[in-house]
């Protein structure tokens, strides 16, 4: 089950998924001790901006990979990995001047959707209850990749008219803010991991002082699988 599982959260990952990921899995017996678990961690997130100006949330996909490092208490543990592909931004923003008289009459009754893709790290802890549930809190540093605005327009079907502007120099390359959740974990704290985190940014997301400050903001929803973790103990148990 937990193979069939992964193999279908892969294929719904394709256009997402990183080399590093891929061999990750794997590697995931090679990166799983007593002491640490490897897995993978993806799902969906709700990115909108604290700041500037209003818009909507918009679903994303998101996928990557954790390490949870067990600690002296048995309860507590340091929890890290690398959102290797995550989008940030927000939805139905007002239409701005593209200085091109054409481009600003097609869609001056539009708007614009703000994509910002960025590789997440976040580092943290982990506090886990007896009755399976558990916190996190972190920080989270991220490094810009791509940023897009896309304008959008009606002429005969919703956003069939549609232009995409590259603004990766006028965000930030690095972001950085706190993250926290809670999640339940299956089979008796041994399965999957399903986990609810919001992502407060500190950072103003556009460097021009002039615009006002707008700040990154996330829901994620996310699925963690352990790779590996049960073959590994599988072969320490051999090597004792």
């Amino acid at each position: 089950m937990k193979v069939l599982l992964t193999i279908l959260i892969l294929i719904s990952y394709i256009p997402l998924v990183r080399g590093q990921v891929l061999i990750s899995l794997l590697l995931g017996d090679k990166l799983n001790t007593g002491k640490i678990e490897f897995g993978l961690d993806g799902g969906v997130n709700f990115p909108d901006f604290r700041g500037g100006e209003e818009g909507s949330m918009k679903a994303n996909f998101n996928l990557g990979f954790y390490f949870d490092i067990k600690l002296k208490n048995p309860n507590l543990m340091i929890h890290t990995g690398v959102i290797v592909k995550s989008s940030m931004g927000s939805s139905e923003l007002p239409v701005y001047s593209l200085n091109d008289p054409d481009l600003d009459n097609a869609f001056a009754n539009g708007e614009v959707r703000r994509k910002i893709n960025y590789f997440n790290v976040p580092i943290g802890i982990k506090y886990k209850f007896k009755n399976n549930f558990y916190l996190e809190g972190a920080i989270m540093p991220a490094l810009r990749a791509k940023a897009y605005d896309v304008f959008t327009a009606n002429v005969i079907d919703k956003e069939d008219l549609e232009y995409k502007l590259n603004i990766r120099d006028e965000i930030h390359p690095l972001d950085f803010g706190l993250i926290g959740g809670f999640g339940y974990r299956l089979m008796g704290g041994n399965g999957m991991n399903f986990t609810a985190r919001y992502y407060y940014g500190l950072v103003d997301v556009v460097i021009d002082d002039s615009t006002p400050d707008q700040y990154n903001t996330s829901l994620y929803l996310a699925v963690g699988i352990p790779i590996g973790a049960g073959k590994a103990k599988e072969k320490r148990a051999l090597d004792n």
